[in-house]
C-alpha cells in the first residue's frame, strides 16, 4: 500500500522566509530543502497515525516514509511561466528585492507575492527503494507534497525552485510501481464538469475515451480537478485492467469496491 502525503512546501517556505525576515543573520531555506521538511514532518505524523490505527484493530505491518525526490526538465515551460504562489504578501520594495534575484513576482491580496514553476515529473529517483519496502508488505509514504522537484546535473541533484504539482506525481508513481488502482481522496464525492457554474454537470463512471475529451473540451477550467483527470488519463494509458477512483475520505473504502454510487470511477 503507498500513500502520497499531501506535505505543504508553500507553507515551510513561508514558514522560513518569515523567519529570515524577523532574523536577518540567517538566510531563507531554498523551496527544495522546505520540500523535503515538509515531506519529513507530515509523514512523521502520518505513518505514527497509521500504526497506531493498524495495532488498535490487532494488526502489525511496518509503516515507512521515504524522502521522495523527483526528476524535472530544465527544459520545462513552466519554468518560464510560474504558476504556483508561494511565501507571505510582500511589499513593493520586498518585492523588488525578489526580483533582483531573479524571482518571479505577481501582485496580488494588496500586495506581492512570489510565484514559481510547476513543472511535470519525469520520474522518482527512489522508486526502487520504494517497490521494495511495498513488495516486502510495507506501508509506504512517498512523494509528499509532488516530491522534491530535482535537475540531474551529472551525477549531482540540485534541487529546483519549483512546486510540482501532486496529482501528477501519485499518478507517476502509481505508472512506475504498477499499481492497478490510483485513488484520489479530494473535498467532494464526485466530480463534476463545470463545476460551479449553471451547465455543471456531475460525474459517476467515466471512461477513458470520455475523460480524454473532457480534458481537451475544457470541462474542469484550471481547478483542482484538472490534474486529477490528467494523471487518471496518463495511469489508465500505462496499462491494461487500471481504473482511477476519486472520492472523499469517508466513502473511500465503497469507492475502492464500487458499492458507492457517488464516488467518481474511470476505467478504459
Amino acid at each position: 500500500m503507498l500513500h502520497t502525503a499531501t506535505a505543504s512546501s508553500p507553507a515551510w517556505y513561508t514558514a522560513m522566509t518569515e523567519f529570515a525576515r524577523l532574523e536577518p543573520r540567517y538566510t531563507a531555506a531554498p523551496m527544495s530543502l522546505c520540500s523535503a521538511m515538509s515531506q519529513g514532518y507530515v509523514g512523521y505524523d502520518l505513518q505514527n497515525a497509521i500504526r497506531t490505527e493498524l495495532l488498535d484493530r490487532g494488526l502489525f505491518r511496518t509503516v515507512s516514509t521515504v524522502i521522495t525526490q523527483v526528476k524535472v526538465s530544465p527544459f520545462d515551460r513552466a519554468f518560464s511561466e510560474p504558476s504556483k504562489v508561494i511565501g507571505r504578501v510582500m511589499n513593493a520594495r520586498e518585492a523588488a528585492e525578489e526580483e533582483k534575484k531573479g524571482n518571479y513576482v505577481i501582485e496580488q491580496d494588496s500586495g506581492y507575492r512570489r510565484i514559481v514553476a510547476s513543472p511535470a515529473p519525469m520520474d522518482i529517483y527512489e522508486i526502487d527503494a520504494v517497490r521494495i519496502l511495498n513488495d516486502a508488505g510495507q506501508i509506504v509514504i512517498a512523494a509528499g507534497g509532488g516530491g522534491i522537484p530535482v535537475l540531474e546535473q551529472g551525477t549531482v541533484l540540485k534541487g529546483a525552485s519549483a512546486v510540482i504539482e501532486k496529482d501528477l506525481t501519485a499518478g507517476r508513481l502509481a505508472e512506475l510501481i504498477g499499481a492497478d488502482t490510483l485513488l484520489f481522496l479530494t473535498g467532494t464525492p464526485r466530480a463534476a464538469r463545470f463545476y460551479g457554474t449553471d451547465s455543471e454537470q456531475p460525474l459517476d463512471r467515466v471512461t477513458l475515451a470520455e475523460a480524454k475529451s473532457y480534458l481537451e473540451d475544457g470541462s474542469f477550467g484550471s481547478g483542482g480537478m484538472l490534474p486529477k483527470f490528467t494523471a487518471a488519463v496518463s495511469f489508465l494509458e500505462s496499462g491494461p485492467d487500471k481504473r482511477v477512483v476519486i472520492t472523499k475520505l469517508e466513502l473511500a473504502q465503497d469507492g475502492i469496491h464500487g458499492k458507492n454510487r457517488h464516488n467518481r470511477c474511470l476505467s478504459r
